[in-house]
């Protein structure tokens, strides 16, 4: 099997992810059932950290271990990464030691080198481009609460960041429609999500508008990591794009609710919303964790029937 990365969320195509997804609900069910499954027995997860992270590093960890591997956690901190090792001799040294390779990091461009000079299949754990395993868990998420997503619209309220950059891709690659809600000045960066020509996207000035209808809301915080410099600025600028009551309210009646997390309750998402009936943040938390174990397993072992 040749080598596969997962570096954004349009590297796998569209039978691909549905098969992860029937994966994950057939892992999750081992899982629910205390049933042991360890496809990866003696395989290794090597794990880097630029970024902080708490859903990110647990899931991977813990996932790995459930399937019978081990996983190793380093931080640029504290390796030779961190002391100037260019990327590419770090990815050679590592790969020859493990079997596959998560990074969360800063720039794409990093992993992409990274991914260019590894023996091993390396996973995007989140850049400031893109977050392919959170929109894989989200979307799995919706498929367990309302069924499949094509054709269905989800609502992003916010900063275009590389959340709202993933679901763009991923609504390619699915065929369902993303409306994008945004201030002025935030708006989404086609070149920068690689997009180029889309029937799956739709610009909307107004908030309640873009969330009119929907079948999905989500948001993220208004600073992302690595842009708390314009935390004041953008505290400012973001004021009026806060999901509420008033904005679930014009979206379908069984809309949900996510949040990829951490959240800032009264800053893009209201408590009322967020610890609300039509909430699913937590699942889709959890979710992390079984979409994951299906990625590795797919990673190194190709389809399993």
């Amino acid at each position: 099997m040749s080598i596969k990365h997962f570096l954004q969320f349009n590297d796998l195509e569209r039978d691909e992810i549905e098969h992860i997804f029937a994966r994950a609900k057939w892992i999750k069910a081992q899982f629910k059932n205390y049933k042991q499954y360890w496809p990866l027995v003696d395989r290794t997860l090597v794990m880097i950290f630029e970024k902080a992270s708490t859903r990110t590093r647990l899931s991977f960890e813990a996932g790995m271990q459930q399937l019978g591997g081990s996983a190793i956690y380093l931080n640029t901190r504290d390796s030779q990464l961190g002391r100037g090792e260019p990327v590419e001799d770090a990815a050679q040294v590592i790969s020859r030691m493990s079997d596959i390779v998560m990074i969360r990091t800063f720039e794409q461009s990093i992993i992409e080198r990274f991914a260019q000079n590894s023996r091993v299949p390396v996973i995007n754990g989140l850049t400031n481009e893109y977050h392919p395993c959170q929109i894989l868990a989200d979307i799995f998420t919706f498929i367990e609460h309302r069924g499949p997503i094509q054709g269905k619209t989800v609502t992003w309220i916010g900063d275009s960041n590389n959340v709202c950059n993933t679901w763009l891709q991923a609504a390619e690659v699915l065929d369902f429609n993303v409306h994008v809600s945004t201030p002025p000045g935030y708006e989404v960066e086609f070149e920068r999500a690689n997009l180029y020509g889309t029937d799956h996207f739709e610009s909307f000035a107004d908030p309640m508008e873009a969330a009119r209808d929907a079948d999905l809301v989500t948001t993220d915080v208004w600073t992302s990591m690595g842009f708390e410099a314009e935390n004041e600025e953008r505290r400012k600028d973001f004021a009026d794009w806060q999901v509420d009551a008033d904005m679930m309210r014009v979206a379908k009646a069984d809309a949900v609710f996510m949040h990829c997390l951490p959240a800032h309750r009264g800053e893009e998402v209201a408590a009322e919303v967020i610890d609300g009936k039509q909430s699913v943040v937590w699942d889709e938390a959890e979710n992390r964790l079984h979409t994951q174990k299906a990625l590795l397993e797919y990673l190194l072992l190709g389809k399993v029937p």
